[in-house]
């Protein structure tokens, strides 16, 4: 999809052909050196992304990234290799790079056994998906969040601009996948290890939500001012903030909760589930949603992934994400999973608790900003723990009163997500990973939160 309403959505459609176009052509050139019943699958990852680091509501690091890289498999028969090197930019420079690296993918194939789960799409599908936002420029969203943080110690790193991924191979399939975007990760500082975390991420900036979390942020920031409130071991009402569930989705979800190939081995966190010992509240719905997400839309090996792939529906397993080798194992249809068959793109259903009346809703208890180093204390039981770190604060009749120490929790996800859950807010809210390790991560979640009757923390 395309949307050329907003003023740089024009800039950005033009670019999007350029990348495109060059792609395509580097591409078309390396299929014509390929020989005899050789088959060649490539991919292009790459970003186009502003950059700026602050601290003290001050800018310390500013730069850009433009930078692309091409993967390419060669296949004949049942055996193959495969090889990555960065682009140039310069297409004849890059068409010989990429002959070279062919040839010498050619010599190394000979040493290689058959693999007996290689899968690629033999019907060429080709897609041309280019989503636009309402970013701001890099100047603009400086000059509103140094407004955010005005007599404060603003701290975070603001990234923005586009991420773009494309497929072809040797059979005529083409696809593209360019999306827009922005992610603010900062905090408000105090002093040793107190400060007023948030995120604020999302394909449109809004203003107005951004308004509402640097309130959110600066009331935090107050009550930590205050002396910490000591907590004995225990089970606590709780309200686990957005941020803090996607810790615990990523854990359960990087460790096989909804990959095909830990449910065939029985190495998933929801072996309970399988067996059929356990289940979800009817509350909880979880779904694969591409179509809302940043990760492309097509797999590596040629696959299109469908919109969405509902993997948890009213508390029930429902489906498992299937990559193509899992699904030539294990004789089942892939879905277009990557090799990981974790989530890019998760969504859980929003409940029906206002998100603006979470905190008269908690009422006293708990209410958890962030969790962090979640792990599991016993996979086999859905068993998970970690620490409260920043945003963490005990609330009495929906007012913050102190701020909490560290606390360590240990519970199941069966009891958090199970017959401990209350609700889901009404608001599922965008987060989209701040790693730009190697590249900028192209994984999301849409995520509400969750009001659990009781969590249990350990020390």
């Amino acid at each position: 999809m395309s949307d050329l309403t907003n003023p740089g959505a024009a800039a950005q459609s033009t670019a999007s052909n350029d990348r495109q176009s060059y792609f395509d052509e580097l591409v078309t050139t390396a299929t014509t050196t390929l020989q005899g019943d050789e088959v060649l699958l490539a991919n292009l990852a790459g970003e186009a992304t502003d950059f700026i680091r602050l601290n003290n509501n001050d800018v310390r690091q500013a730069g850009s990234v433009d930078q692309r890289k091409l993967s390419v498999d060669l296949i004949e028969g049942k055996r193959h290799v495969g090889g990555t090197i960065n682009l140039t930019g310069d297409l004849s420079m890059d068409d010989a790079r990429v002959t070279a690296l062919l040839g010498q993918l050619r010599d190394q194939r000979r040493l290689v056994p058959e693999d007996p789960y290689l899968l690629y799409n033999t019907e060429p599908t080709s897609t041309d998906t280019v989503k636009t936002g309402d970013i701001p420029t890099p100047d603009e969203a400086l000059a509103d969040i140094r407004s955010a943080g005005d007599g404060k110690d603003l701290v975070g790193i603001y990234a923005s601009g586009d991420t773009f991924h494309g497929f072809a191979n040797s059979l005529g399939q083409r696809n593209w996948f360019q999306s827009s975007t922005f992610n603010l990760d900062w905090c408000f500082y105090l002093e040793a290890d107190k400060a007023a975390k948030n995120i604020y991420a999302g394909f449109d900036w809004n203003d107005d939500a951004f308004a509402r979390k640097v309130d959110w942020s600066s009331q935090q920031l107050t009550a930590l001012a205050r002396d910490p409130k000591v907590l004995s071991p225990g089970d606590y009402r709780t309200y686990l903030a957005p941020r803090a569930m996607e810790e615990v989705m990523s854990l359960l979800s990087y460790y096989g909760a909804f990959g095909r190939r830990a449910h065939e081995t029985k190495q998933t966190p929801f072996l309970k589930m399988l067996a059929g010992d356990a289940t979800l509240s009817p509350q909880v719905s979880i779904s694969e949603n591409t179509a809302g997400g940043v990760a492309p839309n097509f797999e590596s090996s040629g696959f299109i992934r469908p919109d969405a792939v509902p993997l948890v529906v009213a508390g029930e397993l429902s489906n498992t994400l299937v990559s193509p080798r899992s699904a030539q194992e294990y004789g089942v249809p892939t879905n277009g999973a990557h090799g990981g068959e974790y989530p890019e793109s998760m969504e859980i259903a929003p409940g029906t608790i206002p998100t603006d009346d979470v905190a008269a809703t908690l009422g006293t208890g708990l209410f958890v900003g962030n969790l962090w180093y979640t792990n599991f204390s016993d996979m086999s039981a859905c068993r998970t723990t970690g620490m409260t770190r920043f945003a963490t604060f005990w609330m009495d009749d929906g007012e913050i009163v102190a701020p909490v120490s560290v606390l360590r929790f240990d519970d199941t996800a069966f009891n958090m997500l199970g017959d401990r859950l209350e609700g889901l807010t009404d608001d599922a809210e965008v987060l989209i990973d701040p790693s730009t390790y190697v590249e900028r991560s192209t994984a999301s979640a849409r995520l509400p939160g969750a009001l659990l009757s009781d969590m249990r923390f350990v020390l």
